[in-house]
Parts: C-alpha cells; sequence; structure tokens
C-alpha cells in the first residue's frame, strides 16, 4: 500500500473511532486466562457512548477470561484501518445488567442473550487506552487515549 494522504489529525481519529464503534458490529475480543493461554474471538458488541457491551456465555474462555481477569483488548479486523481499545471488564448476569445496556444491545445485533440462556453475561468494557493508525505515517500520536482520559 502507497501513503498518498497526509496523517490524520488526532481530533478526526477520534471522531473516526467513535464512528467505528458506532457503526460496526463485530469487535475481535483478545483475552488470557491466569496461566496466560490467549484467546481472541470476534463478538457482536453496542456502544453506549462511554463502553463497549458484549455478551458471550461465562462457560466458555473468553466469558471466563473477561470475568476472572478484567482486562481486556479490542479490535477491528481492517489492518488498515487500526482501533485497538484497551479496557477494564465489568461482568454482568442477564438480569443484573443495566436495562438500557441490554436494549441498545438488542437493538443493534436482533439478538437478546437474556432469552437465550442463562449462561450468557454482558460484559461492559469500559476504555482505558484508544490507540488509531492508518499506516505507518500515523504511528506517532496514535494513543487518542490514556488512563481513561482522551487526548483530544
Amino acid at each position: 500500500m502507497k501513503i498518498t494522504e497526509p496523517p490524520r489529525s488526532l481530533d478526526q481519529r477520534k471522531q473516526d473511532v467513535l464512528a467505528r464503534l458506532t457503526r460496526e458490529l463485530d469487535i475481535w475480543v483478545a483475552t488470557a486466562d491466569q496461566g496466560g493461554l490467549p484467546c481472541l474471538v470476534a463478538l457482536w458488541f453496542a456502544w453506549d457512548g462511554e463502553s463497549v457491551w458484549m455478551s458471550t456465555r461465562v462457560t466458555n474462555p473468553t466469558g471466563r477470561n473477561l470475568r476472572d481477569g478484567g482486562r481486556t483488548r479490542l479490535a477491528f479486523g481492517d489492518t488498515q484501518d487500526v482501533v485497538l481499545v484497551d479496557g477494564d471488564v465489568e461482568a454482568f448476569g442477564g438480569q443484573d445488567v443495566p436495562a438500557a445496556a441490554a436494549d441498545a444491545f438488542v437493538a443493534k445485533t436482533g439478538w437478546d442473550p437474556r432469552q437465550d440462556s442463562a449462561s450468557y453475561a454482558f460484559f461492559r468494557v469500559r476504555p482505558r487506552g484508544v490507540q488509531a493508525w492508518r499506516g505507518v505515517h500515523e504511528l506517532p500520536g496514535r494513543h487518542l487515549m490514556r488512563d481513561g482520559v482522551w487526548a483530544v
């Protein structure tokens, strides 16, 4: 890929990240168990303006890792438009999840895990760090959020 466009401003990168969080349906979820065994899966998600909400079975490796580890890295699938989100995780049972979060998830995905199986849980990921870049020329300034605070 030949880079022909100038780097985006930090503000434009933030706006692009927020747009992807709103429009995308799937996000890659990276976790690890207590022994360090990695796990990477794609999950449906909803963005509420502050947090990413996902659902998966608490009995599978990703669900256990999210619940027990309390941290994750999220990524979008396009390697030409990289977005990485490092965040803290909080788990909610189907009866404990805030109604607004569950309803937004259902509205976006068309699926209600609360109606599927009791083994499904919801997971809120609060971003602590966000990086975004499109090519090596955007690597400087790729950190848009650190310690939960937007740089722009």
